[in-house]
């Protein structure tokens, strides 16, 4: 596959070529990969799962946010392709608006995921839980966006894993003031400075 890729880019390549170019049949290609994007993401359900599996799976007394960056320290230490990945992997998703599309797909079922976790361990869902699986799960999506511009800029692994690890400048805070202004109606949806 990576020569006709690389040949007509894979977004161009069809299922039927890749088939032929394995030596199989189009059905036993579909059988294992139901979408030709299923053939890069080949572990699209667990990407999925991963920030739900840390939340219900975080020691005592760790928060949802502890989880969600040390279940990705821990997979940037494991040289995980999915918290820090290939050049390669990194053009090939840059380069494709149907990877790109996939990645989001994945993303927002991650989220929804995460949510439907914390739902369940809390016994609430409603907007401000939703709210919350969004905030959490945005942290590993800019970690991992990070990721991949300092792939495709050349930077080493260890630095990208190193830079996933820092702290935040000012501590990460969840207010109440964007919540209250969205209940006020979509001409007050500003931040104050500093919030």
């Amino acid at each position: 596959m990576q020569g006709l890729v690389a040949t007509h880019g894979f977004d161009e390549v069809t299922i039927a070529q890749v088939a032929e170019a394995a030596g199989v049949s189009k059905m036993t290609v579909t059988n294992y990969f139901p979408r030709k994007e299923d053939l890069v993401f080949d572990r699209a359900e667990v990407i999925i799962r991963s920030l739900a599996d840390a939340v219900a799976g975080r020691a005592p007394g760790e928060s949802l946010l502890a989880a969600v960056r040390r279940r990705y320290s821990e997979r940037v230490a494991g040289e995980d392709i999915l918290a820090v990945p290939t050049a390669t992997f990194a053009r090939l998703v840059q380069n494709s608006h149907v990877l790109t599309s996939r990645a989001l797909e994945i993303a927002d079922l991650r989220e929804r995921a995460l949510g439907d976790a914390i739902a369940a361990e809390t016994g609430v869902d409603d907007v401000p839980q939703r709210i919350v699986a969004a905030q959490l799960a945005s942290v590993d999506r800019v970690l991992f966006a990070e990721g991949l511009r300092r792939t495709l800029a050349g930077r080493p692994r260890e630095e990208i894993g190193q830079a996933s690890r820092q702290p935040p400048a000012r501590p990460l805070i969840c207010s109440n003031r964007p919540w209250a202004a969205m209940a006020s109606g979509p001409e007050r949806i500003r931040m104050p400075p500093g919030g």
